[in-house]
């Protein structure tokens, strides 16, 4: 353990910071510190000046379970004789306050439990003067190309190395994956457009999100203004979220709607879709080609179990029930409380659609059962995942509970093509004619089509998932009916 003594007027350096802690595992149970690691690296050359490394004796050992131990390797035995987080207290607080923090998903994972650690020792918690959270930063900067954008699948992008779950060695690994991204973007800055556009793992939209990145980065110095000279702030400090600007550095909240609108998990492949919709239509029972209606659905024959991937890997994915037959739904007449929202995008530059309906009693307690079936079931396979209630309370004058439901995208090539059928129904006196509009609508038509106020009925797939600590179920549109 090295001992972290700056000098007190000194507050530069960037902390980065880390930790590792038990996995709770039951509900409403607290995670318990077992390590924290940081660096303090200097805001201009980016390299390392100071660490600090120390395990963390828990109040209660009880807590370190083997799927915790087999998360970071810290074992009961390791911490025995470790401090607990009283006795640490004064370095870490010396460590964070007043220092720009950064980290790998800090914002939804590490702050709090700083935070929580300083609670329950009865002292006020360290205060940062500005955040850098990578996760969200590089989903921001350098898209989803690296995929699921965890500490370990950038690493092994890069050719890292494998992350090991202790606090100062991902402390340092993240530090180097910033440094490779930023050199990535550097680099691209460079290149005439026509390489970009023409590059195999590009498209034209790709390519021009990542100009559009690259003129707004702050990688580059900034022009002033007037002068039209390059002015001397430091750049990496305009990635910082400032605490000045945020009343609570540790309010989520923001942060948490920004996520929640987010398709959390890889589109489905379309074979695998196909494949998906044979197997509903063969082995359900209903009025629309396997979907079920909402009035033949008994709460008591709802369960989620594992199924196995169609990859032919041993993964294993959650998947919703009724009875032994694939669960999805048939809702009629829904009312389009929000329209089209395309703000975030997938790996390769898609833009991830979604809207948000009003829903009638009915739905909300299937969608209620549903969660409480999947989340039981999450639970008991060892999740610590937060969930997300598929059903969204609404407040205010119009307090009507809503829900979000997401248009798939296309795998075939073509980034503006979602697959989701769509239908017309129109209204001649007492008759109902159908038409069909497209089986792989533009994102322009459908945000044409599903606007404020427009009915519609939605055949939906149940898609549970458990994604970066967030976990819930997902309503994917497969056909929609739009009245006229």
């Amino acid at each position: 353990m090295i001992g972290l003594t700056p000098p007190a007027e000194d507050r530069s350096e960037i902390a980065f910071f880390d930790l590792e802690t038990t996995i709770p595992f039951r509900p409403g149970q607290r995670y318990a510190i077992l390590e924290f690691g940081s660096i303090l690296v200097c805001p201009r050359k980016l390299v390392e000046l100071r660490n600090y490394s120390v395990l963390v004796r828990p109040a209660n050992l009880d807590l370190i379970t083997p799927r915790s131990v087999k998360c970071n390797g810290i074992k009961r035995e390791d911490v025995e004789s470790a401090p607990t987080f009283a006795d640490i207290a004064d370095t870490v607080y010396d460590i964070l306050h007043g220092r720009i923090w950064a980290g790998h998903n800090i914002l939804k994972f590490d702050c709090p439990r700083i935070r929580e650690a300083f609670a329950e020792i009865g002292r006020d918690p360290p205060e940062p003067k500005g955040t850098i959270d990578s996760l969200a930063l590089l989903i921001q900067r350098f898209g989803r190309r690296a995929g699921d954008m965890k500490m370990a699948t950038l690493a092994a992008y890069f050719g890292l190395g494998d992350q090991t779950h202790r606090s100062l060695d991902d402390v340092r690994m993240n530090l180097e994956v910033l440094k490779y991204c930023a050199t990535v973007l550097f680099l691209e800055s460079s290149l005439p457009d026509e390489l970009i556009e023409n590059s195999v793992n590009s498209t034209p939209e790709t390519s021009s999100r990542r100009r559009r990145n690259i003129k707004t980065s702050p990688l580059q110095p900034p022009t002033d203004q007037q002068t039209g000279e390059n002015c001397t702030t430091i750049p990496i400090l305009s990635f910082v979220s400032s605490a000045e600007a945020q009343t609570d550095p540790f309010d989520m909240s923001n942060l948490k709607n920004e996520i929640a609108q987010q398709v959390l998990q890889s589109d489905v492949p379309m074979k695998e879709k196909n494949r998906l919709s044979e197997t509903v239509a063969s082995e359900c029972t209903g009025d629309q080609e396997g979907f079920l209606e909402l009035d033949k659905i008994s709460f008591s024959r709802i369960r989620a179990t594992h199924v196995p991937l169609y990859d032919g890997s041993q993964a294993m994915r959650l998947q919703l029930f009724l009875g032994d037959k694939p669960l999805w739904l048939h809702c009629p007449r829904l009312k389009v409380r929000f329209g089209i929202s395309g703000k975030f995008l997938d790996k390769v530059g898609r833009r991830r659609l979604n809207f948000v309906v009003d829903l009638y009693p009915s739905l909300c307690n299937v969608l209620q059962e549903c969660d409480s079936a999947a989340q039981s079931k999450s639970i008991d396979s060892g999740s610590s995942s937060d969930w997300n209630p598929a059903v969204i309370p609404m407040k205010g004058f119009l307090n009507c509970p809503t829900a979000r439901i997401h248009i798939p995208a296309e795998l075939n090539g073509n980034l503006d093509q979602y697959a989701a059928e769509i239908h017309q129904k129109e209204f001649a006196g007492a008759t109902a004619t159908q038409k069909h509009i497209s089986s792989k609508p533009k994102a322009d038509e459908l945000e044409s089509l599903l606007n404020r106020g427009t009915v519609l009925d939605a055949f939906l797939a149940l898609e549970p998932y458990d994604y970066q600590q967030r976990a819930g179920i997902r309503l994917v549109a497969r056909k929609l009916v739009i009245y006229q």
